[in-house]
């Protein structure tokens, strides 16, 4: 999750307003209605086991409508369109940007994908209570985003244990390599390694390439930030990296889906094979 540069206390703003958020969804609507939601709402789809083919390196593709550091990404902005293209041009699994008051985004937005679009969906949002997970799995979600540099080890345990009660394996998210213990701690099938330092807002793509060389081979290991050229990922494919989380450079991209096939190297084919 990529949070503005050269303000110390800006991830503790936005995890503040969120708490505040998430107490007003709680008084609005039970968690027994989302219980009841999740129990008549749609299937869960594998989004661990479609990251699982060792064959090729995939591809997260997020839709993501602004950041806090670079505002409005795309103003043409329709998640549904945007969603289906990344499915037509070979993502494995998308990612949705659910924070309205720093990303513009909305559950709503997972909602109308999770309707027409057959791919995996990640609930990308600062998780801080296990009622977002219930909110997530209520819209539709196959994973959540939880991320351990925002969250102490009672915290992250709870949500991990919560997110895995509903079937859902969270990208468990670091970024500063003090966090790795207490991650692994977890047992977690799933890791994600951000390339962004929250704090100055520097980026290396180097830094997945470090960590992945201390995270078991076992364990689906997924790079984010940072990432732009095919070369990108082919220098993390040869690390070991089993996925990408890819936001920004597709959202600012005058062609999505020329950008999708670039990446994925598609480039000289124009039917690309269909997801997996």
């Amino acid at each position: 999750m990529t949070v503005p540069a050269a303000t110390p206390s800006i991830l503790t703003e936005i995890l503040a307003h969120k708490r505040e958020e998430v107490a007003k969804r709680k008084a609005a609507v039970p968690l027994s209605e989302l219980e009841e939601q999740i129990r008549h709402g749609p299937r869960l789809r594998p989004f661990l086991e479609r990251l699982c083919d060792h064959g090729q390196i995939h591809l997260i593709a997020e839709v993501k409508r602004a950041s806090p550091s670079k505002g409005v990404l795309r103003a043409d902005f329709d998640p549904v369109a945007i969603a289906q293209i990344y499915a037509a041009e070979g993502a494995t699994a998308i990612s949705v940007l659910a924070d309205e008051k720093y990303f513009q985004g909305h559950l709503d937005h997972l909602r109308q994908i999770r309707r027409r679009v057959d791919l995996p969906l990640l609930c990308k949002d600062f998780i801080v209570d296990v009622y977002q997970i219930y909110e997530a799995r209520a819209a539709g979600a196959d994973s959540v985003l939880l991320i351990a540099d925002c969250l102490d080890q009672r915290a992250l345990k709870t949500l991990f244990e919560a997110a895995l009660r509903l079937g859902m394996i969270p990208l468990v998210e670091l970024h500063d390599p003090a966090h790795l213990p207490r991650v692994l701690d977890l047992k977690p099938p799933l890791i994600g390694i951000n390339n962004r330092n929250l704090h100055t807002f520097s980026v290396d793509l180097d830094h997945a390439i470090r960590l992945r060389e201390k995270i078991p081979p076992e364990v689906v290991v997924v790079a984010e930030s940072g990432i732009r050229r095919r070369q990108d990922i082919e220098r993390l494919a040869q690390a070991g990296i089993n996925a990408v989380l890819v936001g920004e450079t597709l959202m600012t991209a005058p062609d999505i889906g020329q950008a999708v096939r670039h990446l994925l190297g598609f480039d000289d084919n124009p039917q690309p094979p269909a997801a997996s």
